[in-house]
């Protein structure tokens, strides 16, 4: 088995798009808990999110993205991104409270990377949330 330091090859840089200050919180400690280098970006709702995104250079490698928020929901807000000529390409994983088969069927035809759905217990969540960060941290992600 490799060990999770010779895994991280990419330090990601992570935009969370998340209202809820319990589940930013939950995400920060998780990667300083497991001593990942990763970077979060934060931002409370979808339009904050698509300011941040095209007006920010770089971009980020990864979006985490919420479905239930306040101004723009997840899936308004997949549905601009996937519209952009260059942020269509970002790899974006719904991470949500949401196991609605609608919500999901509904972002995977949008084109998402992935959907998680958050767990109750923190421990599974970490466990989650490491898998899903050793992947990506694996994957060949577009610089730009």
């Amino acid at each position: 088995m490799i060990k999770v330091e010779e895994a991280m090859k990419n330090k990601l840089k992570i935009l969370l798009i998340e209202d809820d200050m319990i589940e930013i919180m939950k995400l920060n400690r998780t990667i300083t808990s497991s001593q990942m280098p990763h970077e979060i970006i934060e931002a409370k709702n979808g339009e904050d999110a698509l300011n941040l995104l095209k007006n920010n250079k770089p971009l980020p490698d990864i979006i985490l993205l919420d479905l239930n928020m306040p101004k723009m929901n997840g899936i308004e807000f997949l549905k601009i991104l996937k519209e952009d000529a260059i942020l269509k390409y970002l790899p974006t994983i719904v991470l949500t409270t949401s196991a609605n088969q609608k919500d999901i069927l509904a972002c995977y035809e949008i084109g998402i990377a992935g959907y998680i759905i958050k767990p109750l217990k923190y421990e599974d969540y970490v466990t989650k949330l490491k898998a899903l960060l050793e992947y990506w941290s694996l994957n060949e992600l577009i610089k730009g």
